[in-house]
């Protein structure tokens, strides 16, 4: 990994979103995304955190900032205590830490697995409140006049459960504790059963037919014994 990239020891998630990626702006584009909850006794998250924004930033000046940097850099990295930039509060979750705000593009989902390096395929595993480390890298960008640095999301590995943000979990087995569903009878199989009152049953398959009775009264040509030729009609 190079000064840009670390991995935060065990945080709090929180407006997890990296399974699916979202975007409450339909004009802009979806993005995978987290907060992660770093507690602020965690001192040695916060340097490296400090360390691998002081990178790109530097990066950045060499770079797409030519040579200058603003005098007040933006970062998605916010104190817990503090108040948001419309002026409100944080929520209760995120008092007594630091707030990171990571995110991944459409194109490269974030590599999400268990203690056991392995993925994650029940996404219900991974939710608001649950506990995990993380890897991120800090990046600048320079567009329509703003410069700043982001930090994007690359692999989050969940280390225990917590009590979920936004709500207690339910789960299947109490949601419907009380719910009985009856039970369904088979319908009895067809074979053998009599056809429908007014339809003909089919005829066995392979037995010979009957010959139908010639019409009442009909009469066809008798044949002379001795000639062999028909006689005429009666």
């Amino acid at each position: 990994m190079n000064a840009t990239t670390i991995t935060i020891g065990e945080c709090r998630l929180s407006y997890v979103r990296v399974f699916e990626p979202y975007t409450s702006d339909p004009k802009q584009e979806p993005k995978y995304s987290v907060d992660l909850l770093i507690p602020k006794s965690n001192t040695a998250a916060k340097a490296q955190i400090d360390e691998a924004i002081a990178a790109a930033i530097q990066q950045a000046v060499a770079g797409k900032w030519n040579g200058a940097a603003p005098d007040s850099v933006p970062v998605t990295f916010y104190d817990g205590d503090g108040v948001k930039q419309d002026g409100k509060l944080y929520g209760a979750e995120c008092k007594g830490h630091w707030v990171l705000r990571a995110k991944a593009s459409k194109g490269y989902p974030p590599q999400v697995v268990g203690p056991d390096r392995k993925p994650i395929l029940d996404q219900t595993q991974i939710y608001s409140g649950c506990y995990a480390w993380a890897n991120v890298s800090f990046f600048s960008y320079n567009s329509n006049g703003r410069k700043g640095i982001s930090c994007g999301l690359n692999a989050i590995m969940k280390t225990r459960d917590g009590q979920p943000l936004g709500g207690e979990r339910v789960s299947v087995e109490e949601a419907f504790a009380r719910v009985q569903v009856p039970q369904q009878q088979a319908p009895a199989p067809s074979y053998g059963q009599a056809p429908a009152y007014g339809q003909p049953a089919a005829p066995a398959y392979g037995q010979p037919q009957a010959p139908a009775a010639p019409a009442y009264g009909a009469q066809g040509p008798s044949v002379d014994p001795i000639t062999g030729l028909p006689l005429s009609w009666q």
